[in-house]
């Protein structure tokens, strides 16, 4: 699964559709937001630093709520945009995920552990065994 990475409102416009997880690495205004909702109809998930996503107001939260886009805390560790404008979440991390539950493990005890061996959020954890459910 790829998450895209956007460093800058300027960034927004260059979205194309098809995107599903956004992460953006600068404090988003609503009207950028909006803008991201618009260029990306079929964006799943918005990931904002913990530092950003307090700013965040409460009618854009409501808006993102009423098209079902999920707003999720966190921040892509070691990825350089330079490189390469995904982030990538490797097929071993939800291998791992429906091995931890399949040994038994609660969904807390697995969003723990896969915190602490990937550095993802729990927030986008929490999103992924989520959408991995939808999709069975």
């Amino acid at each position: 699964m790829r998450i895209r990475v956007v460093s800058s409102k300027e960034e927004i416009n260059s979205l194309g559709p098809g995107e599903k997880i956004i992460h953006l690495a600068f404090r988003p205004s609503n009207k950028d937001i909006f803008s991201l909702v618009q260029a990306c109809p079929n964006v799943k998930a918005i990931h904002i630093p913990s530092s950003y996503i307090k700013t965040i107001s409460n009618s854009t939260r409501m808006f993102l709520e009423m098209q079902d886009i999920s707003l999720l805390e966190g921040d892509v560790w070691g990825h350089r945009k330079d490189i390469n404008e995904y982030s990538e979440i490797k097929p071993e991390v939800f291998e791992r995920m429906q091995e931890l539950k399949a040994g038994g493990s609660s969904e807390q005890a697995v969003l723990d552990r896969l915190g602490r061996e990937t550095r993802l959020s729990k927030d986008l954890l929490k999103f992924l065994i989520k959408e991995k459910v939808k999709r069975k």
